[in-house]
């Protein structure tokens, strides 16, 4: 079976509305020219379309007229490249994901290991600061650190929840994966490693609290808008 065969036979096993490029239909870079020739000549015949270069879905028809696929398939193209996880949502889209606000934009904060804009439907990506680099297993601590970072200024959230909600999340990390996160919070700001190191020492996790703690300033001060009521050990971080 030649490759444009090959490409269309695969493609037809394909769901309408699937995103796909090269490493979908298993193509070798030696034949990525033939493949380029064979995947045109199905945009042409309206068999396919093209997102982006090197990038395609099949058209999904319906009553209402041809569906671009949905928007949370096309923006983890930008998150992933080779299968591999090389950025991750940030900001107020992950916020309201995280049932931390109500509010929410058509603006997408992607942080990455390098820097992402583009325009997906009406979405819009954004590049944001990515502290560390961008892998798998640390996403979810990259995402836990941000939450922390923007903490006063996510729209609208309670901050006793906010609290409540971190504390639940930290509590529920393996003693690894704490560890870990505490090696990452030390390259963010250091209101961030004042604020996990009061709710670090707030669930009795002293040795985790000390390390960070020796890694700030000692003399400075961090404004969260919290109370003792919401988190007593805040005094012991010149938290406000």
């Amino acid at each position: 079976m030649n490759i444009a065969a090959s490409i269309k036979s695969k493609i037809n096993k394909l769901d309408s509305g699937e995103v796909f490029n090269y490493d979908t239909l298993g193509i070798p870079p030696n034949e990525f020219l033939a493949a380029a020739k064979a995947l045109s000549r199905l945009v042409e015949d309206d068999v396919i379309r093209r997102y982006k270069n090197g990038v395609y879905y099949k058209p999904k028809q319906t009553a209402f007229g041809e569906l671009m696929p949905r928007e949370t398939t096309l923006l983890d193209l930008y998150l992933f490249e080779k299968d591999k996880q090389i950025a991750y949502v940030t900001g107020l889209r992950l916020y309201n994901e995280l049932g931390l606000t109500t509010q929410i934009s058509n603006v997408v904060r992607v942080a990455g290991n390098k820097e992402i804009k583009a325009k997906i439907g009406n979405l819009v990506i954004k590049p944001a600061k990515a502290y560390v680099p961008v892998e798998e297993n640390n996403v979810s601590l990259l995402q836990l650190l941000d939450v922390i970072k923007d903490f006063k200024n996510i729209p609208d959230m309670d901050k006793k929840r906010g609290i409540t909600f971190l504390r639940k999340k930290i509590q529920e990390l393996t003693d690894v994966e704490k560890n870990r996160l505490i090696a990452i919070a030390k390259a963010y700001p250091p209101k961030v490693r004042a604020l996990l190191g009061a709710i670090l020492e707030a669930l009795s996790l002293n040795s985790l609290s000390t390390s960070l703690k020796d890694s700030i300033n000692y003399l400075s001060t961090y404004k969260f808008g919290l109370s003792k009521s919401i988190l007593p050990t805040i005094s012991n971080w010149n938290i406000s």
